[in-house]
Protein backbone atom coordinates (compact mmCIF):
# COMPACT_ATOMS: atom_id res chain seq x y z
CA UNK A 1 0.00 0.00 0.00
CA UNK A 2 1.54 3.75 -0.90
CA UNK A 3 3.86 4.99 1.15
CA UNK A 4 5.93 7.30 -1.44
CA UNK A 5 5.03 6.12 -4.67
CA UNK A 6 4.81 7.89 -8.01
CA UNK A 7 1.26 8.85 -9.10
CA UNK A 8 1.59 6.70 -12.02
CA UNK A 9 2.89 3.54 -10.36
CA UNK A 10 -0.03 4.13 -7.62
CA UNK A 11 -2.57 4.11 -9.96
CA UNK A 12 -0.97 0.94 -11.63
CA UNK A 13 -1.80 -0.88 -8.71
CA UNK A 14 -4.84 -0.04 -7.88
CA UNK A 15 -6.23 -0.35 -11.25
CA UNK A 16 -5.45 -3.38 -10.69
CA UNK A 17 -6.54 -3.74 -7.59
CA UNK A 18 -10.07 -2.59 -8.62
CA UNK A 19 -10.09 -4.61 -11.89
CA UNK A 20 -9.73 -7.72 -9.41
CA UNK A 21 -12.45 -8.36 -7.27
CA UNK A 22 -11.25 -10.31 -4.97
CA UNK A 23 -7.08 -9.27 -4.74
CA UNK A 24 -7.16 -7.65 -1.88
CA UNK A 25 -10.13 -9.50 -0.27
CA UNK A 26 -8.63 -10.03 3.91
CA UNK A 27 -10.93 -12.70 4.08
CA UNK A 28 -12.61 -15.33 2.19
CA UNK A 29 -15.49 -15.90 4.07
CA UNK A 30 -16.05 -11.59 3.53
CA UNK A 31 -17.10 -11.83 0.13
CA UNK A 32 -20.56 -12.77 1.16
CA UNK A 33 -20.36 -9.76 3.94
CA UNK A 34 -19.55 -11.65 7.04
CA UNK A 35 -17.98 -10.25 9.70
CA UNK A 36 -13.97 -10.27 9.65
CA UNK A 37 -12.37 -12.83 11.74
CA UNK A 38 -10.36 -12.70 15.06
CA UNK A 39 -6.58 -13.62 14.12
CA UNK A 40 -4.48 -13.50 17.44
CA UNK A 41 -5.17 -16.19 19.18
CA UNK A 42 -3.18 -16.79 23.26
CA UNK A 43 -0.58 -14.78 23.65
CA UNK A 44 2.73 -13.70 23.18
CA UNK A 45 5.83 -14.09 25.89
CA UNK A 46 6.40 -11.57 27.65
CA UNK A 47 9.47 -8.97 26.52
CA UNK A 48 11.49 -9.34 29.65
CA UNK A 49 11.26 -13.11 28.85
CA UNK A 50 12.39 -12.88 25.16
CA UNK A 51 15.56 -14.32 23.74
CA UNK A 52 16.28 -12.92 20.39
CA UNK A 53 18.03 -15.40 17.86
CA UNK A 54 21.83 -15.08 17.95
CA UNK A 55 21.84 -14.94 13.84
CA UNK A 56 17.86 -14.49 12.69
CA UNK A 57 19.28 -15.10 9.20
CA UNK A 58 19.84 -18.77 9.86
CA UNK A 59 16.81 -19.37 11.67
CA UNK A 60 14.41 -22.28 10.19
CA UNK A 61 10.45 -22.07 9.29
CA UNK A 62 7.69 -20.32 9.09
CA UNK A 63 6.04 -17.21 11.29
CA UNK A 64 3.28 -15.69 11.96
CA UNK A 65 3.19 -12.13 13.04
CA UNK A 66 0.30 -12.06 15.55
CA UNK A 67 -1.03 -8.96 18.04
CA UNK A 68 -2.30 -9.87 21.44
CA UNK A 69 -5.30 -7.85 21.54
CA UNK A 70 -6.10 -6.09 18.31
CA UNK A 71 -8.97 -3.83 19.56
CA UNK A 72 -8.30 -0.07 19.42
CA UNK A 73 -7.97 1.90 22.72
CA UNK A 74 -9.45 5.10 22.00
CA UNK A 75 -7.90 8.48 23.30
CA UNK A 76 -11.33 9.47 24.73
CA UNK A 77 -15.07 7.52 25.91
CA UNK A 78 -16.79 10.02 23.59
CA UNK A 79 -15.35 12.31 21.85
CA UNK A 80 -17.12 16.27 21.39
CA UNK A 81 -16.76 17.71 18.28
CA UNK A 82 -16.84 21.29 17.40
CA UNK A 83 -18.62 21.90 14.62
CA UNK A 84 -19.18 22.71 11.82
CA UNK A 85 -15.57 22.22 10.86
CA UNK A 86 -14.23 23.82 7.21
CA UNK A 87 -11.25 22.11 5.67
CA UNK A 88 -9.46 21.80 2.44
CA UNK A 89 -8.88 18.31 1.60
CA UNK A 90 -6.14 16.60 -0.59
CA UNK A 91 -7.78 17.15 -3.41
CA UNK A 92 -8.25 21.12 -2.76
CA UNK A 93 -12.02 21.24 -2.03
CA UNK A 94 -13.65 23.13 0.52
CA UNK A 95 -15.33 20.83 2.60
CA UNK A 96 -17.91 21.99 5.55
CA UNK A 97 -18.60 19.27 8.05
CA UNK A 98 -22.23 20.39 9.92
CA UNK A 99 -23.14 16.84 11.37
CA UNK A 100 -20.38 13.65 12.57
CA UNK A 101 -23.08 11.63 14.12
CA UNK A 102 -23.67 8.90 11.62
CA UNK A 103 -19.83 8.92 10.21
CA UNK A 104 -18.07 6.45 7.39
CA UNK A 105 -14.48 6.35 6.94
CA UNK A 106 -13.21 4.05 3.58
CA UNK A 107 -9.96 3.38 2.06
CA UNK A 108 -8.19 0.25 0.82
CA UNK A 109 -6.41 -0.10 4.13
CA UNK A 110 -8.97 0.40 6.93
CA UNK A 111 -6.75 2.50 8.48
CA UNK A 112 -9.08 5.58 7.88
CA UNK A 113 -12.14 3.79 10.50
CA UNK A 114 -9.57 2.49 12.64
CA UNK A 115 -8.69 6.03 12.84
CA UNK A 116 -11.74 7.59 13.87
CA UNK A 117 -12.51 4.70 16.37
CA UNK A 118 -9.31 5.40 18.03
CA UNK A 119 -10.55 9.43 18.10
CA UNK A 120 -13.08 7.63 20.21
CA UNK A 121 -16.13 8.15 17.77
CA UNK A 122 -15.98 4.30 17.18
CA UNK A 123 -20.27 4.64 18.25
CA UNK A 124 -20.76 6.80 15.06
CA UNK A 125 -19.31 4.80 12.56
CA UNK A 126 -22.38 3.67 10.59
CA UNK A 127 -20.95 1.39 8.12
CA UNK A 128 -17.11 -0.21 6.78
CA UNK A 129 -15.20 -1.69 4.37
CA UNK A 130 -13.41 -4.44 2.86
CA UNK A 131 -10.48 -4.05 4.97
CA UNK A 132 -11.80 -2.74 8.17
CA UNK A 133 -11.00 -5.31 10.69
CA UNK A 134 -10.71 -4.90 14.11
CA UNK A 135 -13.08 -6.51 16.42
CA UNK A 136 -15.01 -3.56 17.15
CA UNK A 137 -16.35 -2.83 13.80
CA UNK A 138 -17.06 -6.46 13.11
CA UNK A 139 -20.72 -5.74 12.97
CA UNK A 140 -20.84 -2.71 11.10
CA UNK A 141 -22.72 -3.39 7.53
CA UNK A 142 -19.84 -3.73 4.84
CA UNK A 143 -20.64 -0.83 2.07
CA UNK A 144 -18.12 -2.14 -0.39
CA UNK A 145 -18.86 -4.74 -3.08
CA UNK A 146 -17.31 -7.29 -5.47
CA UNK A 147 -13.89 -6.90 -3.39
CA UNK A 148 -13.19 -2.93 -2.89
CA UNK A 149 -15.78 -1.28 -5.16
CA UNK A 150 -18.41 1.54 -3.33
CA UNK A 151 -21.28 0.48 -3.51
CA UNK A 152 -23.19 3.90 -3.46
CA UNK A 153 -26.36 3.03 -2.69
CA UNK A 154 -25.52 0.91 0.39
CA UNK A 155 -23.91 3.98 1.13
CA UNK A 156 -26.96 6.13 0.74
CA UNK A 157 -28.91 3.53 2.58
CA UNK A 158 -27.09 4.04 6.17
CA UNK A 159 -27.40 8.23 5.78
CA UNK A 160 -24.57 9.01 6.65
CA UNK A 161 -23.60 12.83 7.73
CA UNK A 162 -20.36 12.56 6.63
CA UNK A 163 -17.94 10.20 4.51
CA UNK A 164 -14.18 10.48 4.70
CA UNK A 165 -12.08 8.46 2.15
CA UNK A 166 -9.29 8.72 -0.12
CA UNK A 167 -8.40 7.64 -4.18
CA UNK A 168 -7.93 3.79 -3.28
CA UNK A 169 -11.03 3.11 -3.35
CA UNK A 170 -13.72 3.22 -6.66
CA UNK A 171 -15.38 3.48 -8.95
CA UNK A 172 -14.54 7.54 -8.48
CA UNK A 173 -18.52 7.97 -10.04
CA UNK A 174 -19.58 6.82 -6.96
CA UNK A 175 -17.82 9.39 -4.70
CA UNK A 176 -18.78 12.14 -6.96
CA UNK A 177 -22.80 10.21 -6.99
CA UNK A 178 -22.51 11.02 -3.09
CA UNK A 179 -21.22 14.36 -3.16
CA UNK A 180 -24.23 15.20 -5.64
CA UNK A 181 -26.20 13.83 -2.89
CA UNK A 182 -25.24 16.26 -0.39
CA UNK A 183 -22.94 14.07 1.67
CA UNK A 184 -19.60 15.95 2.58
CA UNK A 185 -16.73 13.82 1.61
CA UNK A 186 -13.63 14.51 2.75
CA UNK A 187 -10.68 12.97 0.73
CA UNK A 188 -7.83 12.48 2.74
CA UNK A 189 -4.35 11.56 1.54
CA UNK A 190 -3.84 7.62 -0.19
CA UNK A 191 -0.31 7.45 1.15
CA UNK A 192 0.61 4.61 4.16
CA UNK A 193 3.98 4.69 5.41
CA UNK A 194 5.28 5.39 9.26
CA UNK A 195 5.62 8.41 7.96
CA UNK A 196 1.97 9.21 7.76
CA UNK A 197 0.41 7.56 10.80
CA UNK A 198 0.41 11.11 12.41
CA UNK A 199 -0.56 13.24 9.45
CA UNK A 200 -3.53 10.78 8.54
CA UNK A 201 -4.74 11.74 12.70
CA UNK A 202 -4.40 14.76 11.84
CA UNK A 203 -6.83 14.88 8.50
CA UNK A 204 -9.60 13.26 9.90
CA UNK A 205 -9.67 14.48 13.05
CA UNK A 206 -9.50 18.07 11.27
CA UNK A 207 -12.41 17.06 9.41
CA UNK A 208 -14.65 15.45 12.00
CA UNK A 209 -13.74 18.67 14.53
CA UNK A 210 -12.03 16.49 17.42
CA UNK A 211 -8.77 18.90 16.56
CA UNK A 212 -8.04 18.17 20.58
CA UNK A 213 -8.42 14.53 20.42
CA UNK A 214 -6.41 14.34 17.00
CA UNK A 215 -3.48 16.16 18.98
CA UNK A 216 -3.80 13.13 22.15
CA UNK A 217 -4.08 10.35 19.66
CA UNK A 218 -1.08 11.77 17.34
CA UNK A 219 0.79 12.12 20.56
CA UNK A 220 0.43 8.67 21.92
CA UNK A 221 0.89 6.79 18.24
CA UNK A 222 4.08 8.79 18.09
CA UNK A 223 5.65 7.83 21.60
CA UNK A 224 4.47 4.50 21.44
CA UNK A 225 6.20 4.13 17.77
CA UNK A 226 9.32 5.46 19.16
CA UNK A 227 9.25 3.21 22.39
CA UNK A 228 8.84 -0.12 20.19
CA UNK A 229 11.50 0.99 17.49
CA UNK A 230 13.77 1.72 20.68
CA UNK A 231 12.73 -2.06 22.09
CA UNK A 232 13.70 -3.37 18.49
CA UNK A 233 17.36 -1.64 18.64
CA UNK A 234 18.18 -3.45 21.66
CA UNK A 235 17.31 -6.95 20.26
CA UNK A 236 18.77 -6.66 16.94
CA UNK A 237 21.94 -8.26 16.43
CA UNK A 238 24.60 -6.10 17.21
CA UNK A 239 26.88 -7.33 14.51
CA UNK A 240 25.12 -5.39 11.46
CA UNK A 241 26.03 -8.46 8.97
CA UNK A 242 23.81 -10.51 10.74
CA UNK A 243 20.67 -8.73 10.26
CA UNK A 244 18.58 -10.17 8.00
CA UNK A 245 17.93 -9.41 4.26
CA UNK A 246 13.95 -9.04 3.84
CA UNK A 247 11.38 -8.65 1.28
CA UNK A 248 7.97 -7.98 0.81
CA UNK A 249 6.19 -10.33 -1.61
CA UNK A 250 2.10 -9.66 -2.07
CA UNK A 251 -0.02 -12.42 -3.52
CA UNK A 252 -3.25 -13.27 -4.83
CA UNK A 253 -2.92 -16.98 -6.24
CA UNK A 254 -6.75 -16.48 -7.77
CA UNK A 255 -5.94 -14.02 -9.78
CA UNK A 256 -2.58 -15.02 -10.46
CA UNK A 257 -1.03 -11.63 -9.45
CA UNK A 258 2.55 -11.14 -7.45
CA UNK A 259 3.66 -8.35 -6.91
CA UNK A 260 7.09 -7.23 -5.32
CA UNK A 261 6.89 -4.09 -2.53
CA UNK A 262 9.84 -1.73 -2.79
CA UNK A 263 10.86 1.89 -2.26
CA UNK A 264 8.01 4.16 -1.33
CA UNK A 265 5.39 1.46 -1.20
CA UNK A 266 4.98 1.69 2.87
CA UNK A 267 6.97 -1.73 3.82
CA UNK A 268 9.85 -0.41 3.15
CA UNK A 269 9.04 1.74 6.15
CA UNK A 270 8.66 -1.48 7.93
CA UNK A 271 11.22 -3.25 7.18
CA UNK A 272 13.76 -0.09 7.63
CA UNK A 273 11.61 0.40 11.66
CA UNK A 274 12.85 -3.51 12.40
CA UNK A 275 16.80 -2.53 11.30
CA UNK A 276 16.86 -5.16 8.62
CA UNK A 277 17.83 -4.50 5.20
CA UNK A 278 15.33 -3.74 3.02
CA UNK A 279 16.52 -5.43 -0.07
CA UNK A 280 13.78 -4.65 -2.55
CA UNK A 281 14.90 -0.78 -2.37
CA UNK A 282 18.57 -2.06 -2.22
CA UNK A 283 18.31 -4.24 -5.44
CA UNK A 284 16.43 -0.55 -7.18
CA UNK A 285 13.05 -1.71 -6.78
CA UNK A 286 10.64 1.41 -6.60
CA UNK A 287 7.54 1.36 -6.37
CA UNK A 288 5.77 -2.21 -7.25
CA UNK A 289 6.85 -4.26 -9.78
CA UNK A 290 5.73 -8.14 -10.67
CA UNK A 291 7.24 -10.93 -9.25
CA UNK A 292 10.26 -12.80 -11.66
CA UNK A 293 12.95 -14.83 -10.72
CA UNK A 294 16.00 -12.31 -11.52
CA UNK A 295 14.29 -9.80 -9.26
CA UNK A 296 14.16 -12.29 -6.52
CA UNK A 297 18.26 -13.63 -7.40
CA UNK A 298 18.96 -10.32 -7.08
CA UNK A 299 17.16 -9.73 -3.43
CA UNK A 300 18.09 -12.98 -2.34
CA UNK A 301 16.31 -12.13 0.91
CA UNK A 302 16.95 -14.16 4.26
CA UNK A 303 13.27 -13.36 5.40
CA UNK A 304 9.93 -13.07 2.74
CA UNK A 305 6.72 -10.78 4.28
CA UNK A 306 3.53 -11.82 3.10
CA UNK A 307 0.07 -11.01 4.10
CA UNK A 308 -1.33 -14.58 5.60
CA UNK A 309 -4.48 -14.25 3.20
CA UNK A 310 -1.83 -13.73 0.37
CA UNK A 311 0.17 -16.74 1.62
CA UNK A 312 -3.14 -18.91 1.73
CA UNK A 313 -4.40 -17.92 -1.72
CA UNK A 314 -0.69 -19.73 -3.13
CA UNK A 315 -1.27 -22.96 -1.08
CA UNK A 316 0.54 -21.90 2.13
CA UNK A 317 4.30 -22.49 2.51
CA UNK A 318 4.37 -24.89 -0.16
CA UNK A 319 2.98 -23.17 -2.46
CA UNK A 320 4.91 -20.18 -2.00
CA UNK A 321 7.96 -22.16 -2.41
CA UNK A 322 6.23 -22.75 -6.20
CA UNK A 323 6.36 -19.17 -7.18
CA UNK A 324 9.75 -17.88 -9.19
CA UNK A 325 12.93 -18.13 -7.69
CA UNK A 326 11.26 -18.32 -4.22
CA UNK A 327 12.42 -21.27 -3.17
CA UNK A 328 16.09 -20.86 -4.49
CA UNK A 329 16.53 -17.71 -2.43
CA UNK A 330 18.01 -18.11 1.37
CA UNK A 331 14.50 -17.65 2.64
CA UNK A 332 13.01 -20.12 0.81
CA UNK A 333 15.82 -22.66 1.27
CA UNK A 334 14.73 -21.96 5.53
CA UNK A 335 11.32 -21.88 4.46
CA UNK A 336 11.32 -18.40 6.29
CA UNK A 337 8.24 -17.12 4.92
CA UNK A 338 6.96 -14.84 8.02
CA UNK A 339 2.89 -13.55 7.61
CA UNK A 340 0.37 -11.19 9.38
CA UNK A 341 -3.02 -10.39 9.05
CA UNK A 342 -4.35 -8.60 5.96
CA UNK A 343 -6.23 -6.16 8.20
CA UNK A 344 -3.00 -5.09 10.07
CA UNK A 345 0.31 -5.91 8.25
CA UNK A 346 0.40 -2.66 6.29
CA UNK A 347 -2.84 -0.30 7.81
CA UNK A 348 -0.50 1.90 9.54
CA UNK A 349 -3.49 3.25 11.63
CA UNK A 350 -3.46 3.22 15.44
CA UNK A 351 -2.42 -0.07 15.57
CA UNK A 352 1.39 0.39 14.17
CA UNK A 353 2.99 -0.27 17.37
CA UNK A 354 1.32 -3.39 17.56
CA UNK A 355 2.64 -4.54 14.74
CA UNK A 356 6.27 -3.50 14.66
CA UNK A 357 6.12 -5.69 17.93
CA UNK A 358 4.84 -8.51 16.23
CA UNK A 359 6.79 -8.69 13.40
CA UNK A 360 9.87 -8.13 15.64
CA UNK A 361 9.24 -10.76 17.50
CA UNK A 362 8.36 -12.82 14.11
CA UNK A 363 12.38 -11.61 12.72
CA UNK A 364 14.24 -11.66 15.80
CA UNK A 365 12.32 -13.90 18.27
CA UNK A 366 10.01 -16.32 16.44
CA UNK A 367 9.52 -18.91 19.58
CA UNK A 368 8.14 -15.58 21.81
CA UNK A 369 4.98 -15.35 19.51
CA UNK A 370 2.09 -17.05 20.26
CA UNK A 371 2.09 -20.90 19.77
CA UNK A 372 5.33 -20.54 19.51
CA UNK A 373 5.65 -18.60 16.24
CA UNK A 374 4.51 -21.75 14.08
CA UNK A 375 3.02 -20.10 11.08
CA UNK A 376 -0.36 -20.56 10.57
CA UNK A 377 -0.85 -21.06 7.19
CA UNK A 378 2.11 -23.51 6.43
Amino acid sequence: MPGRVTSAGQRALVGVLLAIPLLLSGCRAMDDGASPRSVAEGQNVPWDQVRPLDDPRTYNGPSTATIDDADIDPVARKASPVLPATVTDTQGTKVTVRSAERILALDLYGSLAATVYGLGMGDRLVGRDQSTGFPAADKLPLVTSGGHQLNAEAILALRPTVLITDTTLGPWNAVLQLRDSGIPVVVVSAQRSLGTVGSLVDEVSAALGVRAEGKKLRSRLSSDIAAEKARIGEIVPADPARRPRVLFLYARGQAGVYYLFGKGTGADSLISALRAVDVASEAGIKGFTPLNAEAMAKAKPDIIFMMSEGLRSVGGVDGALGLPGVAQTPAGKHRRIVDMSDYQMLSFGPLTAHVLDALARAVYAPDSLAAGGKGAVS
